[in-house]
């Protein structure tokens, strides 16, 4: 590749670790870290460098392996409850566990089974076989034999193994060295001040924080500006500490995307774009020796690189396996497209509904860090395949245990604040719960409910030709004999957010039809959007009317976020929201928030502490506190 090659291609994950590592190789980089010899003690973590052996033998000798007395086997024979046989002092020796055996003897009979007479002899009756309860010489481990294999990584059984093998010092690869070279001229250190435009650089600690969780030594470099010259340099230098740099941004085809052009005019690209979502514009190199990555900038992308790129790549300096997470196979709650082409990397919460464990697409955005914070697994869609349908077995790489996924309620639905309150209050009460919501829309939450991929559905969906919220779309979705039973959370104010001071002084739903306004509508199957129409239709206005009104958001935070950056000028959502973000609120109607569940739900120990926690007057304080919520129902069984 020349050094003013532009972004290039779609190569497979596979394809693109085999090609970088003959890459590495034809550039001379190491394919191992170096070996070093540690204490036995300090070795865990780390990866052998040859062949463990065992100086001797655990145990080292015949011992006993209970409290009691050690006897010949030939002298017990008869002995039973009838007929118990007698021996005399002479004839037994008294042990205690991890005594050697004394010579003649070869077998141990436990204490509490042995009657000492008052002349000293004990009695016994039962009679034993030899070697009872005895743990013979290399029983656990015999000197000579192999005790763990070259490229074993050591866990504390390990070690302690080691050390019962007369094993002192361990001959162990060194903890491979990671730098990570931050750049870009928007980039500040965490703590700093930020001005418009300006990006906290949060990559270099994550991507520090993967490297050492990974058994790796990491350091970071200063904050490089966009100059190619000067990347080359701080990139030159940092081969020299490292047996892989971690090159972060200026990975795509911008105009300041200058990490191919660099790695390839000071060394060789082996791939420049893989078929990865999110991820798509890695670069694989290597220079002076020493492995590159240049890191998309997004922060799922780098931190979804890492994973794919650079923790197999590490393994492979130790002489180790790749670390692998366990999997297992789940339904997802609602359908989930994928472009054809690329891997898709979709991070999911899990939960346990009606004995299936059930997987939720978390939102795709390679900018929304917080979906790998609340993600409970990872889903590749493959590249071949244009996604899967709602219920459809996928198989999910796991980020938590099962028996913690167990303890997950499992929300899907509208978005209230409400909930991610409850989740907290959950988690404080009891560090097992957790209460996990999907911001899908009502329509898609009742949806899920019927389909048997959520324990709650939340709802607000005002019904236009009856006046009611809810209960006539639980009537038409789930059948009007349903099993279903529907509790008040909150009563919710709903207005217009916008900015402060209301600049456009806008009073109501009537004035969205204002040339100068921009409006950010929630998605379609949203409660919140079912108002906007239902509003829209009493005033007479056609929904094409309203400038904006086909730009979505999935939560209200994300509608006052939108207004607060000055991207929108007005949006329907809840007063809270409008409160978190400092903006005003014009009023337009006061709702009824409800959780629609499975009346066998009600009684599940699984929910218990939910339905427990809506009746605490202080949790109610916590809800009103927010502004714009009234809990006078909340709790009360409407349906």
């Amino acid at each position: 590749m020349s050094a003013e090659s532009p972004f290039v291609s779609d190569v497979p994950a596979a394809q693109a670790l085999s090609v970088w590592r003959a890459t590495r190789a034809a550039a001379g980089c190491p394919a191992r870290v170096g070996v070093i010899r540690v204490p036995v003690g300090d070795a865990v973590g780390r990866v052998t460098a040859e062949p463990v052996w065992a100086r001797r033998s655990s145990p080292a000798f015949d011992s006993a392996a209970m409290d009691g007395i050690a006897v010949r086997a030939d002298d017990t024979v008869g002995a039973a409850e009838t007929s118990p046989v007698l021996l005399a002092a002479g004839d037994f020796a008294v042990v205690d566990t991890g005594d050697p055996l004394p010579d003649g003897y070869d077998a141990v009979v436990m204490r509490e089974h042995v009657h000492r007479t008052a002349a000293g002899e004990a009695e016994l009756r039962a009679a034993v076989p030899p070697y009872q309860h005895v743990r013979s010489i290399g029983e656990d481990i015999s000197a000579g034999e192999l005790l763990l294999p070259e490229g074993h990584r050591l866990r504390p059984v390990d070690v302690a193994a080691c050390a019962a093998a007369g094993v002192v010092e361990l001959g162990v690869r060194r903890a491979p060295r990671v730098v990570i070279v931050p750049t870009g001229d928007e980039i500040r250190p965490i703590g700093a001040e930020l001005a418009p435009g300006d990006i906290l650089d949060t990559n270099s600690m994550m991507l520090a924080a993967q490297a050492r969780e990974a058994g790796c030594e990491a350091r970071v470099t200063e904050i490089v500006p966009d100059d190619p010259e000067v990347i080359t340099t701080v990139l030159r230098e940092a081969t020299r500490d490292a047996d892989l740099v971690l090159l972060i941004a200026g990975s795509s085809a911008g105009r300041d995307d200058y990490t191919a052009r660099v790695v390839a005019g000071a060394g060789v690209v082996a791939v420049h774009g893989v078929a990865v979502r999110p991820g798509h514009p890695v670069v694989l190199g290597a220079v002076e020796e020493t492995p590159v990555i240049g890191v998309p900038g997004y922060p799922v992308s780098a931190a979804l690189t890492f994973d794919i790129f650079a923790a197999p790549t590490l393994a492979e300096l130790e002489g180790a396996a790749p670390r692998e997470r366990p999997s297992a196979t789940a339904h997802l709650a609602r359908k989930l497209p994928s472009a054809i082409g690329m891997d898709d990397w979709v991070r999911v919460r899990l939960g346990r509904v009606q004995d299936r464990l059930v997987a939720t697409p978390l939102p795709r955005g390679a900018g929304v860090l917080t979906s790998l914070v609340r993600a409970d697994g990872l889903l590749v869609v493959p590249s071949g395949v244009e996604g899967h349908h709602a219920g459809e077995q996928v198989r999910v790489e796991l980020l938590r245990g099962l028996s913690e996924i167990g303890r997950t309620i499992v929300a899907i639905g509208s978005h209230d604040l409400v909930l991610d309150l409850a989740a907290s209050a959950l988690r404080a009460a009891d560090p097992l719960i957790t209460l996990a919501s999907s911001n899908v829309g009502s329509l898609g939450g009742l949806v899920a409910l019927r389909d048997g991929l959520c324990h709650i559905a939340g709802s607000h969906l005002l019904d236009p030709s009856t006046g009611e919220y809810t209960l006539p779309y639980v009537d038409r979705l789930l059948g009007t004999d349903a099993d279903v039973a529907v509790v008040r959370l909150v009563h919710r104010d709903q207005g217009l957010i916008v900015a402060p001071g209301n600049p456009l002084d806008l009073g109501g739903i009537k004035d969205l039809t204002r040339p100068d306004l921009r409006y950010v509508n929630r998605q379609r199957g949203a409660g919140t959007r079912a108002l906007l129409d239902h509003e829209l239709t009493c005033l007479g206005i056609d929904p094409a009317e309203v400038p904006g009104y086909s730009r979505e958001e999935h939560t209200h935070l994300a509608v006052a976020a939108a207004v607060a950056a000055g991207r929108a000028d007005a949006g329907l959502g809840i007063l809270a929201a409008a409160r978190a973000f400092g903006l005003d609120f014009v009023p337009v109607a006061q709702e009824p928030y409800d959780l629609v569940v499975r009346t066998s739900a009600l009684s599940d120990e699984l929910l218990a502490p939910l339905w427990e926690l809506l009746e605490k007057p202080g949790f109610r304080a916590e809800v009103e506190a927010l502004g714009g919520y009234s809990c006078a129902e909340t709790g009360r069984r409407i349906r």
